[in-house]
């Protein structure tokens, strides 16, 4: 499903666990929060995520205090807390600022993490193949790898003007969601789930079920920026891609 959410009373809801786009199997809503302004959280059942899009942000959490500061969402980053069930966070606003938040259900009990840029993996892919059409800056927050006792997967992809990127064409079991912003209000992008392609504006939204390939593209002129989130399935953690067969052979030029 692609869709256009609209922020209402400063939020803007992408999935519910019980509600829209549940398949998803994740609750994850994004926050405009004004200078001055104080959000809380507890989720008694759910392990949490808190994304910095851009702003000055303070978390407050566990007798803790962190700091995260982000002009723009192309600028260094990402700054991200990542705890477990039942911890208190809460998140003060310095700035007008946007954050995103990611649950879903996990008994396990882990040590709450805070990620800086300098903690995160980040890569460019598909430098120098295809002329340079696909390359794009990818960051993983947390995924297997690093937090195997998560059911989230957290990252963000810097796709760069007039480029492909989630390419070549695949898919994996597990459900993802794409939430994407521009600099400008204007640039847009295209968003294909399966056969069906959809027009990516800022703010819009892309949920994409287990086993559908899910390639972008964005605008010359409009560099996009994604947020990417996937959803472990019990027992069949997200550790890949599966590359859809009939466009393999691009790997080898």
């Amino acid at each position: 499903m692609f869709f256009y959410p609209e922020f209402v009373n400063g939020k803007k809801v992408l999935s519910q666990i019980n509600g829209i786009n549940s398949v998803m199997m994740m609750n994850i809503t994004v926050y405009k929060m004004n200078s001055g302004e104080t959000l809380s959280f507890t989720l008694p059942d759910e392990e949490m995520a808190i994304l910095l899009v851009e702003g000055d942000i303070t978390f407050t959490y566990e007798g803790k205090e962190e700091k995260a500061s982000r002009a723009g969402m192309f600028l260094p980053g990402p700054y991200a807390l990542h705890v477990p069930k039942g911890v208190a966070v809460t998140v003060t606003s310095s700035k007008d600022s946007e954050i995103i938040v990611q649950s879903t259900e996990n008994d396990n009990v882990f040590p709450s993490k805070y990620y800086r840029p300098e903690d995160c993996e980040s890569f460019v892919s598909c430098d120098g193949k295809w002329e340079n059409t696909a390359v794009r800056d990818v960051v993983t927050v947390f995924d297997y790898n690093n937090a195997p006792y998560s059911n989230m997967v957290l990252g963000e992809v810097y796709a760069r003007q007039g480029r492909w990127w989630s390419y070549i064409p695949h898919s994996h079991p597990q459900p993802e969601v794409y939430y994407y912003k521009f600099e400008r209000p204007e640039g847009f992008g295209a968003c294909f789930i399966g056969d069906v392609a959809y027009t990516v504006k800022d703010g819009s939204c892309g949920c994409f079920p287990g086993g559908v390939n899910h390639p972008q593209v964005t605008a010359p002129g409009y560099p996009m920026y994604n947020v990417w989130m996937i959803r472990h399935l019990p027992g069949n953690p997200w550790t890949d891609r599966i590359d859809d067969p009939e466009y393999t052979w691009l790997l080898n030029e």
